[in-house]
């Protein structure tokens, strides 16, 4: 059950095995992860399919030196333009990734455990209350969106002090080709029914320029 089904030559019988393997729990795997991630759906279906391509990649260039330099010099001519995913999405195409190597050298049972199980474990550990801290829960990103004619540093603390139980700059931004300055917080409000007053307060400080308050993430990009 957990032997290889390939022989020395790989028959036809052996590949479309692998390939109905890949596929179908491929696809079991995909549909089991869009209860936990967030993204949108052509995204499942790639990695539904990654198992099988990254299998079948690997079942032609397996003893092959000739056809494994041929296929990185392939995907070398590739230039990725794909934006940085989450880490949950990153995590998703990491498991699919390792599941096609086993498919691709003939462990069908090994790649299956591997779609099946790490998607159970995915969806039962984000159902779990483990590793979310409440305080951390609290954490909110504040932006705000100054001229640059205004010195920001100081500018906003007796009002941090008057509504925030906590505040810590995270980042200084030039906007509008540099004319004006966007900066970023780590903030936890003391009473989370006087944010719209403590927004109030800040746009009779920043000229009304923009400002937002999002859920804080700790990899955000755009500070």
């Amino acid at each position: 059950m957990f032997d290889t089904i390939y022989s020395y030559a790989v028959t036809p019988k052996q590949f479309f095995l692998m390939a109905a393997a890949a596929l179908i729990s491929g696809f079991v795997y995909s549909w089991i992860m869009s209860f936990h991630i967030r993204s949108r759906k052509r995204f499942f279906i790639v990695i539904a399919e990654i198992p099988f391509v990254v299998g079948a990649v690997i079942t032609f260039v397996n003893g092959n030196i000739g056809a494994g330099v041929a296929i990185g010099g392939a995907f070398g001519l590739i230039r990725f333009r794909s934006a940085q995913g989450s880490s949950d999405e990153i995590a998703a195409i990491l498991v699919a990734m390792s599941s096609g190597i086993a498919f691709g050298m003939g462990y069908i049972s090994y790649g299956v455990i591997i779609l099946v199980g790490m998607a159970v474990l995915f969806l039962l550990m984000g159902r779990v209350n483990i590793f979310d801290h409440r305080n951390m829960a609290d954490d909110r990103l504040l932006r705000i969106t100054i001229p640059e004619t205004l010195e920001y540093g100081g500018a906003f603390d007796d009002t941090f002090a008057r509504y925030l139980k906590k505040v810590e700059g995270v980042g200084v931004k030039t906007t509008a080709m540099g004319s004006m300055f966007r900066l970023s917080y780590k903030i936890q409000m003391k009473d989370a029914a006087e944010e719209k007053a403590f927004i109030d307060e800040l746009r009779t400080r920043n000229g009304n320029l923009e400002i937002s308050i999002l859920p804080y993430e700790e990899q955000t990009n755009q500070l």
